[in-house]
C-alpha cells in the first residue's frame, strides 16, 4: 500500500487518502470489488454549505477535487477541503467495502462505529509514525463506502491537539445524516 496525495497542499497540510494496489485487503479476490463507486450520494454536490461551514471546511486554492483511480480496480470519487490552520480532508465515496478494509493486514482498526445506523470503521496505517494525526473513517454504503479522509498534524493551530479520528466521527455524524438511505 502507498500513500498518495488527493487533495491540495495548503500551508502544510495535504490531504492524504490509501490508495490500494493489487495487495488492497490481502487475500480478498479483487472480483468482491463493485465496477463502480456507490450511487446515491456525491460528496462533492450534496453536502450543503452550511455543513462545511459548521467545521469551518473551505475549498483549497487549487481546487478540491480528489478523484483517484487505484490499482485492482479501486476508485475514490469526491472531494476535498481544509480547515485553515486546522485539518485537511477528504470525502470520497469509494468502491471498497467495509470487509475488504478489515481484511487489509496493512491497516489497523482504530474503531468500529454506528454512524447513522451504518457500520463505521476508523482505520490508520499499522505502521504509521503519528497514528494520532492521520485517521480514515468509512462508513458502510451499497457495494462500498463514505470514506472521510483526514490529515490533522500535531503542529496545526486549530486541530492539531485533537483526536483526528473524533474529528472525522464529528464530521461524518453530520454527513452520512445526508446520504439517503438506499445509497
Amino acid at each position: 500500500m502507498r500513500y498518495v496525495v488527493v487533495g491540495v497542499v495548503l500551508v502544510g497540510v495535504a490531504v492524504v487518502g490509501c490508495s490500494a494496489g493489487d495487495d488492497q485487503g490481502e487475500g480478498v479476490p479483487s472480483s468482491t470489488i463493485a465496477a463502480q463507486v456507490p450511487a446515491g450520494f456525491d460528496p462533492c454536490k450534496d453536502i450543503p454549505k452550511s455543513v462545511l461551514d459548521s467545521e469551518g471546511l473551505r475549498v483549497p486554492p487549487l481546487g478540491n477535487n480528489a478523484d483517484f483511480d487505484g490499482g485492482g480496480g479501486i476508485k475514490w470519487r469526491g472531494c476535498s477541503w481544509v480547515v485553515p490552520d486546522g485539518y485537511a480532508v477528504g470525502i470520497t465515496t469509494t468502491n471498497l467495502t467495509l470487509d475488504r478494509i478489515r481484511a487489509n493486514t496493512e491497516l489497523a482498526i482504530r474503531h468500529d462505529y454506528s454512524i447513522a445506523g451504518r457500520p463505521t470503521l476508523a482505520t490508520s496505517r499499522a505502521d504509521e509514525t503519528d497514528p494520532r494525526s492521520v485517521c480514515r473513517l468509512n462508513v458502510a454504503m451499497n457495494n462500498g463506502s463514505l470514506e472521510f479522509s483526514l490529515d490533522n498534524p500535531a503542529s496545526r493551530r486549530l486541530t492539531g491537539t485533537k483526536d483526528t479520528c473524533e474529528l472525522a466521527r464529528g464530521l461524518a455524524e453530520k454527513v452520512v445524516a445526508l446520504v439517503p438511505a438506499g445509497a
